[in-house]
């Protein structure tokens, strides 16, 4: 175990990607950028970390904000909980802890959207505490190298993974080990077509030149089923207003803003469109765990039965914060 922590820290020493977020040890933009980075690349979410510090570069800054301007901040990465769940948490570290973050595993796991992983993360990076992360590319990198064929997804596999990786981390500069393990997940020892020709790990891996083991490994007991959601929007547009309308409830997009929407069970025109819009656009949008096909119709008429919206300039639409799906079809009338 001890070659394995010296040469994967040795390894990230030589070839670390230089990012602002690890020259730092500001819990609250190393959390930021955590928050940031799940399910998102380094490449697509840097920039949205560097807007983010500008715009808000204290974490009270965050929390006095508006919600529609945080969620307008992170419109285009996806999984919009995410940047809720940052503001809710902002808003609680200024009124349970005056503004400070706090310095300790077991306060910052209780707040608002932290779980053991960036709860290791923070206490890791910013306060140098010995608390092991056990992320995506870590459960890659641990599954190959010990040869370890537990689901990631069980409560027995993520039990032993967390407890590997947590007889793993020094004490001494446990951050450095930290990173050095991811960071050699995300860019050597990738989930297709790893390079072991070139492996500090490769005398010693369980799974080198292996295809099938390096395929197998990690694996999860089961994929969640994709549902497919056919959406009806209605593009209605008069005398420079435009209609929208805010997503409410525990659904994709929560709070964001649309056109007025029918969700049937079919690609089906729906009644009320018929006779008064007309079919205009038409894609299908890819979801982790949903399949969305997308119907959008335009028409000048003002009574839809069964709709709502409100009718706002349409000079002001770029203030509003929206999902993809409606940036594609706005793009698409460009």
């Amino acid at each position: 175990m001890a070659d394995f922590v010296l040469l994967i820290s040795n390894w990230y020493r030589l070839n670390a990607r230089e990012l602002p977020w690890r020259s730092t040890k500001n819990p609250y933009f190393i959390w930021l950028s955590e928050v940031i980075l799940q399910q998102t690349r380094v490449d697509q979410g840097l920039n949205y970390y560097l807007k983010f510090i500008e715009k808000y570069p204290i974490l009270s800054d965050l929390a006095n904000a508006n919600e529609a301007s945080v969620l307008k901040l992170w419109q285009g990465l996806g999984y919009y909980s995410r940047a809720r769940n940052l503001h809710k948490t902002a808003q609680q570290v200024r009124d349970e802890y005056q503004g400070e973050f706090p310095q300790t595993y077991q306060q910052i796991i209780q707040l608002k959207g932290i779980g053991p992983y960036t709860a290791a993360a923070i206490s890791s990076f910013a306060f140098d505490l010995p608390h092991a992360v056990v992320d995506g590319n870590v459960y890659r990198v641990l599954s190959r190298y010990y040869g370890i064929d537990e689901a990631i997804d069980s409560g027995n596999g993520k039990k032993l993974f967390q407890e590997l990786a947590d007889s793993l981390i020094p004490t001494a500069d446990p951050a450095l080990f930290n990173q050095a393990i991811m960071e050699f997940g995300a860019i050597h020892c990738v989930p297709n077509n790893p390079d072991c020709d070139n492996c500090i790990l490769t005398s010693s891996c369980a799974s080198a030149f292996n295809p099938e083991l390096i395929k197998k490994r990690p694996f999860k007991k089961g994929k969640t089923k994709v549902r497919k959601r056919y959406f009806h929007y209605l593009h209605l547009e008069k005398n420079q207003q435009i209609a929208l309308d805010q997503r409410t409830g525990k659904d994709v997009w929560e709070k964001l803003y649309e056109f007025p929407l029918i969700e049937s069970e079919s690609e089906s025109v729906p009644a009320v469109f018929k006779d008064s819009a007309s079919l205009c656009y038409q894609t299908k949008h890819i979801l982790s765990h949903q399949h969305i096909y997308a119907y959008f119709y335009k028409s000048t008429e003002t009574e839809f039965n069964g709709l709502k919206f409100v009718f706002t300039n349409k000079k002001d639409l770029h203030d509003y914060p929206i999902h993809r799906l409606m940036e594609k079809y706005l793009e698409s009338n460009e």
